[in-house]
């Protein structure tokens, strides 16, 4: 039986990949940043599960958990930073508070709790870290500017991390959803407070495709639990796993488009050496 722990399981992915993971006869460990939410979930799955209330933009709350549960259960089988939201608005509508404020759920929570729980991981000898990141995360889109910019650094500091931990035994999984249906286009999702009429026809179309999808969205989040419950099986589970059909051209589409700039400016790029 593995022991897991997963941000932000009171809806969407981060609930359907908890219950995904007990029906499967392994452990949860869950936050929810609501305290009678934790009272019932824990009510509902004794024995099976843990819901913890964790606000993953304090660092004090993370490490009061993390020494909680390493006093408790001695070993985490695997991490899932799943916790943190949407915001919508081009980058120059988007204030330094509403930026950071992304930043501390989306990339400074993640990371705190990435580096509270690594030297559980390098005792062990083992574990699996999954970052719930985007395919936003990888290719970024007007009027997603700033929570592009807080997947992107998810991303880097994950890709540098797999390489350090590699030769411990630890593996780095980055999952890159497209549209899914859950809370993320709705509950999850929040639009900057002031908009400009000059980016009606880029940032604004944006926001507004994102609340008509709401619903409608091509992802099933049981399925992508699934998904990602069968890599932490894998013995060579890939450092990216791209969810959905949306997602694929996503990334694909980002990486003709860096090839068609590296070929077309091969030269000047060469040109610059001594």
């Amino acid at each position: 039986m593995k022991i897991w722990f997963i941000t932000g399981i009171s809806s969407g992915l981060g609930k359907a990949l908890a219950q995904t993971v007990i029906d499967k006869g392994d452990f949860v460990i869950g936050t929810f940043r609501n305290q009678s939410q934790t009272d019932s979930f824990n009510k509902q799955h004794k024995d099976k599960a843990l819901a913890l209330t964790l606000d993953i933009t304090n660092p004090n709350e993370i490490e009061k958990a993390v020494k909680l549960v390493t006093e408790k259960f001695g070993q985490i089988d695997v991490l899932v930073n799943n916790a943190g939201y949407g915001l919508a608005g081009a980058i120059e509508e988007t204030s330094t508070e509403e930026t950071r404020a992304v930043f501390e759920a989306n990339f400074f929570g993640a990371l705190k709790i990435t580096q509270s729980f690594l030297s559980l991981f390098r005792n062990q000898k083992s574990g699996h870290i999954i970052q719930i990141s985007s395919h936003g995360g990888f290719k970024a889109f007007a009027g997603f500017g700033v929570y592009n910019a807080s997947k992107f650094a998810l991303e880097g500091f994950s890709e540098a991390l797999a390489q350090e931990l590699a030769p411990l035994g630890i593996k780095v999984t980055i999952v890159e959803p497209g549209p899914f249906r859950t809370n993320f286009a709705g509950s999850g999702f929040k639009i900057v407070e002031q908009t400009i009429a000059d980016y009606d026809t880029t940032a604004a179309v944006f926001r507004e495709k994102i609340k008509s999808v709401d619903g409608k969205q091509e992802g099933d989040p049981k399925k992508a639990s699934k998904a990602i419950y069968d890599i932490t099986n894998s013995l060579t589970p890939p450092l990216r796993l791209p969810l959905g059909k949306i997602a694929l051209l996503s990334l694909t589409s980002k990486l003709e488009s860096v090839k068609t700039d590296l070929e077309n400016f091969k030269d000047i790029a060469e040109s610059v050496v001594f």
